[in-house]
């Protein structure tokens, strides 16, 4: 599912990014936003001349769990026993790597400015998004100096120019439920 997410991210901004941009004569219409190569990451080397797309973290959202996580119920009113679902958000990482430093900051912009007015993605708005996921939401990620370095320095390579979303929330769930016995209460009457 995290890498359904990312690949969709990655085609997604590359369908964006190909039908803005004004291609010169020396420009291909290539893929802008890549992955990183397999074979180049110890250090980490960011394709020159597009947008390198890297997973930073994966975090469990606490925040919006069900009153009881191991009961769900279903359409007909059947009650099942799950595993609780987990819901995640992850960090991805967009670092511009151009000849052309303002190139790459262009690139950035536009990121920035898709995510801002597609700031949730749904299979409305976004069909190509997998039926698995309910919906996506982009949020922007400011992390403090001292932190942007110990990312940097942990990535082994030099600083370029990027961005940070969290990108919020997937749920994973039990696929394999089963009915549960109900419990009822049962009053019981003491005499006196």
């Amino acid at each position: 599912m995290i890498s359904d997410v990312l690949v969709f991210l990655k085609n997604h901004l590359n369908q964006e990014l190909n039908g803005r941009a004004a291609w010169t004569a020396s420009e291909t219409q290539e893929d802008k936003v890549v992955f990183l190569d397999g074979e180049k990451m110890d250090p980490i080397v960011f394709k020159l001349g597009a947008v390198s797309c890297l997973l930073m973290n994966i975090e469990e959202e606490n925040t919006l769990r069900a009153a009881d996580p191991y009961r769900s119920v279903a359409a007909d009113g059947t009650v099942f026993k799950v595993h609780p679902e987990i819901r995640i958000n992850l960090f991805v990482l967009f670092v511009a790597r151009f000849k052309q430093y303002e190139q790459g900051l262009n690139y950035l912009s536009q990121i920035i400015q898709h995510f801002q007015s597609h700031r949730v993605m749904t299979h409305q708005n976004a069909p190509a998004l997998n039926e698995k996921i309910e919906k996506l939401i982009m949020e922007l990620t400011t992390l403090p100096f001292s932190e942007q370095n110990e990312i940097w320095n942990a990535l082994r390579t030099t600083y370029h120019p990027s961005v940070l979303y969290k990108v919020k929330m997937i749920v994973a769930r039990d696929e394999g439920a089963r009915p549960s016995i109900e419990v009822r209460e049962k009053e019981i009457r003491l005499p006196g």
